[in-house]
């Protein structure tokens, strides 16, 4: 059974890539047991602004050491433990990962602004990422900042970096844009290719007790797979850019159905997080049979056969399938609830 895909103009084993998560990839150990394991690319944990701006915040501070004001400046950001690598190790994690393994090294970096995404895209192209993801996450709370303007942001981001680079970029993104599909074929013309459907935003929590905000990370559960599910069929063959699925695949049948969607990849994080690295091979055992059971002789049979390019029904995709959800549910009554007049 041939399981080959293309993702980002990187020929693959498979579809099943795991995900940017610093407690996977953080270990240059579980990089080589990620692969043995039948990963057919890794995108490593992400290198943040903040950390960029900490860092040259600090080199500029003992540079210009005196301006009592600079040091409060420094608060403004996490403290250092808050980051995982500092940027020096992170472009050095990147060249040991190249050294030990020989599936494709997504370099991956997160932020909001074009800040030092420019230099250290570079940066991870020489220490030989052979690719690089950008998570953009941004929540914006401006009262005065128009919708427009924030898509342009996420324009002008990817814009820069792909000018910057020779190595392929996708972009990972969230889906709340007042129109998605759009809004890729912008991010498209900008120099992506790829999309990373979807990033997650995750809220806080408030403890009660002790008058706190405090995080609250709750793994992708299977239904969180539907969102990019849909736009993944709602866009494939429609750009010519690589489609990667995110959150909620945890078993084969998650990725049978992001293929058929259009998908070229599924990114694995939180299955790996809960049942361990060695449930790749699980996954890619039971993908291989279902395939075999079915009857396909390679992905590119699967691959968008369900997509609304190629649904007989176009406007399942849409409202009529959305009408169809909403008349289809029964709700459970109390039995010995009576209604009285």
């Amino acid at each position: 059974m041939d399981l080959t895909t293309q993702y980002l103009g990187l020929t693959l084993k498979s579809p099943l890539v795991v995900g940017a998560a610093a407690p996977l990839t953080e270990d240059l150990d579980n990089l080589r047991w990620i692969e043995d394991s039948g990963a057919a690319a890794i995108v490593l944990h992400s290198l943040f602004e903040e950390q960029i701006r900490r860092e040259r915040l600090e080199i500029h501070h003992h540079t210009e050491y005196g301006t009592e004001s600079f040091a409060e400046a420094l608060t403004y950001f996490p403290e250092p433990e808050t980051f995982h690598v500092g940027t020096d190790a992170y472009l050095n994690h990147i060249r040991q990962a190249k050294a030990m393994v020989d599936i494709p090294i997504i370099a991956s970096l997160n932020g909001t602004t074009l800040g030092g995404w420019i230099d250290y895209a570079q940066q991870m192209q020489q220490a030989g990422a052979d690719a690089i993801e950008l998570n953009i996450y941004w929540i914006p709370t401006d009262l005065d900042l128009p919708g427009a303007d924030v898509e342009q942001t996420y324009v002008d981001i990817v814009n820069a970096v792909t000018d910057s680079v020779q190595i392929p970029v996708a972009v990972k993104v969230g889906p709340y844009f007042s129109n998605m599909a759009n809004m890729a074929k912008r991010l498209h013309q900008a120099g992506v290719e790829g999309l990373v459907l979807f990033n997650r935003f995750y809220q806080p929590d408030i403890d009660i007790d002790n008058l706190e905000i405090e995080p609250n990370l709750i793994l992708s559960a299977p239904q969180d797979q539907r969102l990019p599910l849909t736009w993944i069929a709602l866009l494939y063959g429609k750009l010519p850019v690589s489609l990667a699925a995110t959150s909620g695949i945890s078993r084969a049948e998650d990725v049978v159905k992001l293929l058929m969607a259009g998908a070229d990849v599924t990114m694995l994080v939180a299955t790996l997080l809960r049942h361990g690295i060695g449930h790749l091979k699980t996954i890619e055992e039971n993908l291989h049979q279902w395939l075999d059971e079915h009857e396909y002789e390679s992905l590119d049979q699967l691959r968008g056969s369900m997509s609304q390019l190629k649904c007989p029904n176009p406007s399942e995709f849409e409202r009529v399938q959305y009408m169809r959800a909403i008349q289809s549910y029964h709700p459970i009554w109390a039995p010995d609830y009576q209604v009285t007049h």
